[in-house]
């Protein structure tokens, strides 16, 4: 195996790279319009920013890389990052993977995860669309080159739960699940 990358390979890579930076931009700056399947507007971008555009590229570009290695050498990798401004990289990236679709990420939008989805089936995600409409585990199909899963999550309770703490904790600091 040559220790060099075909250009496929680094085609793959970039497209990769390329679509996690699209969904964090449109995580970081938009609240409407993520497709700008209309011109862009005032009123899709966001009052206050929820993550950091210099932060960002630098964590995906390592995600795909890593990801690389991983398949390579069928390594045994945790990647670690702080919360904050780098989170919409994160998320991008597990949602590009078919890892997760809960707290508000598509976990009640079939259809957004379908526009998604449809814009990665140059890399063989596919999803099934009885099953995406029934929110069905998975909701790829068994040819997709990943799993597409939908995890469910009651955020509302965690939140609650997460408040009560602080409210009722003489240290703040000490919140616990």
């Amino acid at each position: 195996m040559s220790d060099m990358l075909s250009l496929q390979e680094i085609d793959a890579i970039d497209a990769y790279w390329r679509a996690a930076n699209y969904l964090s931009v449109g995580q970081i700056y938009l609240l409407e319009n993520p497709l700008l399947r209309e011109p862009l507007q005032l009123a899709h971008i966001k009052p206050r920013l929820l993550g950091h555009w210099g932060t960002t590229p630098g964590l995906n570009f390592i995600y795909v890389h890593l990801n690389r290695v991983i398949k390579k050498f069928n390594a045994n990798v945790i990647y670690v990052t702080g919360p904050g401004h780098g989170g919409p990289g994160i998320v991008a990236n597990v949602y590009l993977e078919g890892t997760v679709f809960t707290g508000g990420i598509g976990e009640h939008a079939a259809p957004v995860r379908w526009e998604v989805c449809a814009g990665l089936r140059y890399v063989g995600v596919q999803l099934d669309p009885q099953r995406n409409a029934a929110h069905a585990d998975p909701v790829s199909t068994p040819q997709s080159s990943c799993a597409v899963r939908v995890i469910p999550t009651n955020e509302d309770l965690m939140i609650a739960r997460h408040t009560r703490t602080v409210l009722f904790s003489r240290d703040a600091k000490s919140i616990q699940e």
